[in-house]
């Protein structure tokens, strides 16, 4: 990609659990800004304008007694079906890719910020592979990964298997990838490989 005059994107991929979050704060540490795609959808969740989509197709079942929306029950109905999965989609997606391409405006004119980390679950499903100039994918076995989503109370190793068959497959990701980190060692060994990639992306980019 022609990125002439802007910072180097750098794209993290790789499955649920497997420690995106993780390799992207380690980035932030070396000046890199990280546009979270999660974290906007969950902001995104709190509008009202927003809410009320949402209600309206998915009704008041999803809402907590606050009036705003338990994120787990919505993604619990959602990830078991690939229609409703879509019309949150349809809703959401739109919405979140305008608030990225917002913030990564923002950040090229930061004169401090080295790079920009795109965090974003879909980010090859929705074409933004190609805004990025490197590709990295955080390997990690299924095993671990299921074992953190659970730590975290978020699902099963059922439900992980139900929500990636939503997304394209770990292996086309891995292909599709500039660089590879593994993430079934330490954090030591995850932060040496981010460093080490960093170094390369900023010098020879």
């Amino acid at each position: 990609m022609d990125n002439t005059g802007n910072k180097p994107i750098i794209g993290i991929l790789g499955g649920i659990g497997s420690g995106k979050s993780t390799v992207a704060a380690e980035f932030a540490k070396l000046g890199c800004k990280v546009v979270d795609a999660d974290k906007i959808a969950h902001e995104l969740l709190d509008k009202s304008n927003v809410r009320e989509e949402i209600v309206g197709s998915f009704g008041k079942a999803i809402l907590e007694p606050s009036g705003k929306i338990d994120h787990k029950k919505l993604a619990d109905i959602v990830f078991c079906d690939g229609e409703k999965l879509s019309t949150l989609n349809k809703i959401l997606h739109r919405l979140v890719l305008e608030q990225a391409e917002e913030l990564i405006k923002q950040y090229n004119s930061q004169n401090q910020v080295k790079a920009i980390v795109l965090d974003m679950p879909l980010l090859v499903e929705v074409g933004w592979a190609k805004k990025c100039d490197n590709l990295i994918f955080v390997d990690c076995e299924r095993q671990i990964r299921a074992a953190r989503a659970k730590k975290v109370g978020f699902f099963d190793e059922n439900q992980l298997k139900i929500r990636e068959n939503f997304q394209i497959s770990l292996d086309n990701k891995s292909s599709v990838a500039d660089n590879s980190i593994d993430n079934n060692s330490d954090f030591s060994t995850l932060v040496r490989q981010v460093t080490e990639i960093f170094s390369d992306i900023v010098n020879n980019g």
